[in-house]
């Protein structure tokens, strides 16, 4: 049912474009967290603002949306109106939230709301695939927080933990390639969007996590993540 797969996708894509960090900061300090560090609308930037409860609310709001999302899709996985064109041309669960993940994932870093310049994904990637395969996101959150423990690189921690996930997913979750494809693109989208980190890290010019920057530097190397 390809409507079906269409309502999902842009239930999803909406639903993972609502901004919290901007929202938060905006409601709570009146200021737009676009001027702000790096400028990035995710937990990190906003953390780093000085609004580290702030933080902490954005991860867990962006987190949050992704797990509703998945969630929609698979209701209405198992509803009537799935059911209804059951022998035809009914929609795949598995694939169903797949597609769910990707545009919750995808409406995060592209919001229609903020002229399509929104955070790095990580935060609602872990809430859209926490519900999907949960134990490669417990490999992948390992992989994340022994990086960020021992490096302070949370670009680093995020890119790694990126690229183990798909495998992860593959061994301990699905092994149908078809609907793993979107678990890739949702990896491949954070990594690329870790362009200018990734740089940086290669420069030795990335920022820290918990290190102080220097105020000139504050607006044009800060660390962009999440």
């Amino acid at each position: 049912m390809i409507a079906l797969y269409i309502i999902v996708a842009v239930v999803a894509y909406l639903l993972g474009s609502i901004p919290f960090g901007y929202l938060l900061v905006k409601i709570f300090r009146g200021q737009d967290i676009r001027s702000t560090g790096s400028g990035n609308i995710g937990a990190t930037n906003v953390a780093r603002s000085g609004a580290k409860g702030l933080g902490a609310a954005t991860l867990l709001l962006d987190a949050l949306k992704g797990t509703a999302a998945v969630a929609l899709a698979g209701v209405l996985a198992h509803s009537k109106l799935n059911a209804a064109a059951a022998g035809q041309s009914a929609a795949s669960p598995e694939m169903l939230t797949a597609v769910a993940a990707l545009a919750a994932v995808v409406g995060h870093i592209f919001p229609v709301w903020l002229q399509f310049k929104g955070g790095k994904g990580v935060a609602t990637a872990l809430g859209v695939f926490v519900m999907l395969f949960p134990w490669a996101i417990l490999v992948s959150l390992s992989v994340f927080i022994l990086i960020v423990v021992t490096t302070r690189y949370v670009s680093l921690g995020s890119v790694l933990a990126a690229i183990v996930f798909p495998v992860a997913s593959f061994f301990l979750g699905s092994k149908d390639w078809i609907a793993l494809l979107p678990v890739c693109a949702v990896s491949l989208i954070i990594v690329i969007k870790h362009h200018e980190n990734i740089r940086r890290l290669i420069a030795g010019t990335e920022s820290r996590f918990g290190a102080a920057k220097p105020a000139a530097a504050s607006s044009s190397s800060g660390e962009k993540t999440l």
